[in-house]
């Protein structure tokens, strides 16, 4: 399948770990430098002896560095791979917590793989957590049936965000990004996503057991904006009529911008450069706009942005459909620009300038570029957007998602912790001039 948009740019290795060497040889000598001098003006018998110490110091083994707190602490952002248990364990390292995070992690892609939950449950004594996981891969498993799909790949990393440890506990707050090549008709494409995960292991004996595991579902934080004291749920918003038909004029954000600042109407909708996009910041935020804690439709909204869709600035966030960053620390952006219900809202709007769209009945309806936003409880309050940028083999929507990060994922996030039985979507089709 053909992609659209650019890849991030891959980091390259740190240049940070050195080898030290801890001997020097020269010539066909063996002596070991060890920072201790020869008594000059001594006897004969005591530089005898001395020269007898120094032979058994260097002949002495150097003490191993310790795992404690003590010494130099690992780094947090080490990657951890589900190919490595394996290699781990042949190489014979020590057992652990780390040990058993690299086995959590092995069993969780050979889970996502084979979508069957019991190798992962019978290593995880977190009951609880299985069962979620049970429900969630059943329901892949039945989706990738009807769809025709196979998984002809998975790869899981791991990177360890934040540790907590104890002499009885360890707590480990991972960030997962799983990797699935999938294959359909005969056709390839490449399913990405990143979630956090919190595990809590205790020992027991020489090994350490995985004993809770606790997801973090994101798409379910209706958050918007970076402060804890300035943040508003969707269920303490949505669009009055009389604001959905407010009038206002097409804004840009100059200095972001500029030069779309003489733009003409009617422009056509670049779907292209909005896939381009999405594929491009699908993993992190673009440094030229905020980063919400939930960023979903922040990152939707820049990717209609970037498709050549007007900005409508009313100077009011419960009207129009704009951004114009932090000013003084002031949040000044629309309701709209960052939450999704609003979103939800302004796109069901009628309007005949700026961005419009068109509510349609399926997700089979629609284009490059468009945006299906989520309703988790069915209650109509809808707290998840996305943004359709690939097609399947049978032509159906793969789109990306920020907050949780996904990339030319299914549509239906059926695979999602978040999905439940009362899910409703909303298809909107952004119309193809401005």
């Amino acid at each position: 399948m053909s992609r659209t948009g650019q890849r991030p740019p891959v980091s390259q290795p740190s240049q940070g770990h050195k080898r030290n060497q801890a001997s020097s040889q020269q010539g066909g000598g063996s002596s070991r430098k060890t920072g201790i001098k020869l008594m000059a003006n001594a006897g004969p018998q005591q530089r005898a002896e001395e020269e007898q110490r120094l032979r058994n110091a260097a002949n002495q083994p150097q003490p191993q560095a310790s795992l404690s707190h003590s010494t130099k602490q690992p780094k947090l952002t080490s990657l951890l791979r589900s190919s490595e248990y394996g290699l781990q364990r042949q190489q014979g390292e020590a057992e652990g917590w780390k040990s058993a995070v690299h086995r959590y992690i092995s069993l969780y892609n050979q889970a996502e793989t084979e979508q069957h939950v019991q190798v992962l449950s019978d290593f995880v004594t977190d009951v609880e957590h299985c069962e979620r996981l049970r429900c969630r891969l059943e329901r892949l498993r039945e989706r990738e049936l009807l769809r025709g799909v196979l998984p002809a790949g998975s790869e899981t990393k791991a990177e360890l965000v934040r540790v907590n440890e104890s002499p009885s506990e360890v707590s480990v707050l991972i960030k997962l990004h799983i990797r699935r090549r999938m294959e359909q008709r005969g056709r390839f494409y490449m399913e990405e996503r990143s979630e956090y995960e919190r595990l809590w292991l205790c020992p027991a004996g020489k090994s350490w057991d995985v004993m809770r595991v606790e997801p973090i579902i994101s798409e379910r934080r209706p958050r918007y904006g970076t402060s804890t004291e300035n943040w508003m749920t969707v269920d303490d918003y949505t669009f009055s009529e009389g604001e959905r038909s407010a009038p206002s004029m097409p804004y840009l954000n100059y200095d972001l911008f500029p030069q779309f600042k003489h733009r003409q109407p009617g422009i056509p909708y670049r779907r292209d450069l909005v896939a381009a996009y999405a594929d491009r910041w699908w993993n992190e935020g673009n440094p030229a706009y905020e980063l919400f804690e939930v960023n979903c439709t922040n990152y939707v909204s820049q990717c209609v942005f970037a498709g050549n869709a007007p900005m409508n600035y009313t100077g009011k966030r419960e009207s129009g459909w704009w951004y114009k960053g932090r000013n003084k620390g002031q949040e000044s952006w629309s309701f709209s620009w960052a939450v999704s219900n609003a979103l939800t809202h302004y796109l069901g709007g009628s309007r005949t300038s700026g961005m419009r769209a068109e509510s349609v009945f399926s997700a089979d309806e629609l284009q490059l570029g468009d945006i299906i936003t989520y309703d988790w409880n069915g209650d109509n309050r809808f707290q998840h957007s996305t943004i359709v940028t690939a097609f399947d083999a049978a032509g159906m929507p793969l789109v990306n998602a920020n907050t949780v990060a996904s990339r030319h994922r299914y549509w239906d996030y059926r695979d999602s912790y978040a999905w439940t039985e009362q899910t409703k979507y909303r298809f909107f089709h952004i119309a193809d001039l401005m």
